[in-house]
């Protein structure tokens, strides 16, 4: 079953800019999907798109049935609280405790002025236990390297309970070890949650280890869709261009 459908999907950001150009793409659910790409090839605009921080331009997406570009204020909240973001500069508020942070992946289900409750804060410690970082509840962000908070974003994403994470460049800003790590704990989750993943990637050997597929975008366009381990040299030069050479993270 397809979790999203997406059909002639653009997106344009001025006249001269087609950030991307009829994307059809079908994600069935359970699948940890990456996007490969270079810089400004359309990875972080189709993801915006998809829970719609960016407007799309023209076509269809669809989400478990529900229309994300035609949907209301309200009916967009509602689709939004099923689908995680991941970024890759954390978005974390850094002046306050890890727990808090975790907590704000709760937000939506609040009103105005009302309190976290003791069965979420519960939840919380738990969702920073799976992540490694039961012991830093109350640690502020800050305080914490970057492989740990984006730790700490996975761990906010799960408050939502999402049936989808879309993760964007969540380890660009790592080392390769911590990359790892980072992306293992969201195999994790694809695993033994069943949560799809869709995730924007430079590194050819992390959509190997961790994707179950791969779209591969240059200029806007679908140029290559499959398991990774069909792209083979030439593969990755048409995707990356000829003169690009494959970095390996082990």
């Amino acid at each position: 079953m397809s979790i999203i459908e997406i059909k002639k999907l653009n997106k344009f950001y001025d006249e001269s800019t087609h950030a991307l150009k009829d994307i059809d793409l079908d994600i069935k659910e359970g699948e940890f999907l990456i996007l490969l790409g270079l810089s400004g090839s359309g990875k972080s605009t189709l993801l915006r798109c998809i829970n719609r921080l960016i407007e799309p331009t023209s076509g269809e997406i669809n989400f478990l049935g529900n229309d994300v570009v035609k949907a209301n204020s309200l009916s967009l909240r509602s689709i939004r609280s099923d689908i995680a973001m991941i970024f890759q500069q954390f978005n974390l508020v850094k002046n306050i405790t890890v727990l808090t942070n975790v907590l704000t992946g709760n937000l939506s289900k609040h009103s105005l002025f009302s309190r976290w409750t003791k069965e979420e804060k519960e939840l919380a410690r738990q969702n920073l236990k799976r992540v490694g970082l039961q012991d830093f509840a109350y640690r502020k962000v800050r305080n914490l390297s970057g492989g740990q908070q984006q730790r700490v974003a996975i761990a906010r994403a799960l408050m939502q309970n999402p049936k989808l994470i879309l993760a964007d460049e969540p380890v660009a800003s790592l080392d390769p070890a911590t990359a790892d790590s980072v992306m293992n704990y969201l195999g994790t989750l694809n695993k033994e949650d069943g949560i799809t993943v869709v995730c924007s990637l430079h590194f050819l050997s992390l959509a190997r280890k961790y994707g179950t597929r791969v779209v591969a975008l240059k200029d806007g366009k679908i140029k290559f869709s499959g398991s990774p381990n069909d792209i083979d040299e030439q593969k990755f030069k048409d995707i990356y261009g000829e003169d690009a050479e494959e970095v390996e993270i082990r």
